[in-house]
């Protein structure tokens, strides 16, 4: 069984009925007895960073998850979840977020239409052609995206890799935790393929 933390942040019917297309079981929770106990973790997220961040806060979530996340449990980040795992977001401001890994998020700044909405294709980074995330995905590997916001420069996490004007972080990782920036749910058989992977990774 996972954890889906319950946070009152954006709509988790498509990741449920996904992990029910592979058959992972899971529990839609705050409660921290049951979060300790999952055998992993999927923090999803559609909204603003700092209502999301709020709404951890107010349900004490935010240490929890933290901890959670030091002790090697798989844990996931989707979409907005992703960009909580940052240190700052600058959506409308300035807000601190889990900071269990560095960057920051930031808006884009493109002629092209923002939001980023709709499909857009991988690029896995050579270094992790290997990592079990991606063991049933390749390069070109087309996911659906729907984001104001991106993490600000490629790092050592990233995974892969997508370009809207911009290039950025689609798919990060180190260790047990892992984000992804598009909707895996929303991504057809490429999406289900990741989920499946990140199932692997816990079983």
């Amino acid at each position: 069984m996972i954890a889906i933390i319950d946070y009152d942040v954006g709509n988790i019917k498509s990741v449920c009925n996904a992990l029910d297309k592979i058959g992972l079981p899971w529990t839609l929770t705050r409660d921290p007895k049951i979060i300790r106990n999952a055998k992993g973790i999927i923090l999803p997220g559609v909204g603003a960073f700092e209502d999301a961040m709020q709404s951890l806060i107010d349900h004490n979530l935010v240490s929890l998850l933290q901890d959670e996340i030091k002790s090697g449990k798989p844990f996931l980040g989707i979409c907005l979840g992703m960009q909580l795992l940052y240190e700052r977001s600058f959506e409308n401001g300035e807000f601190k977020g889990l900071g269990v890994l560095k960057g920051d998020v930031v808006p884009f700044t493109t002629k092209l239409k923002v939001p980023h909405m709709g499909w857009n294709s991988l690029t896995i980074n050579e270094r992790f052609q290997n990592h079990p995330i991606v063991k049933n995905t390749k390069n070109d590997d087309y996911v659906y995206f729907v984001h104001s916001y991106y993490v600000d420069g490629l790092d050592e996490e990233t995974i892969a890799y997508c370009t809207y004007d911009k290039t950025f972080s689609a798919l990060v990782g180190r260790d047990n935790l892992l984000g992804m920036q598009f909707h895996p749910a929303k991504s057809g058989d490429t999406g289900l393929h990741l989920l499946q992977s990140f199932k692997e990774m816990i079983t």
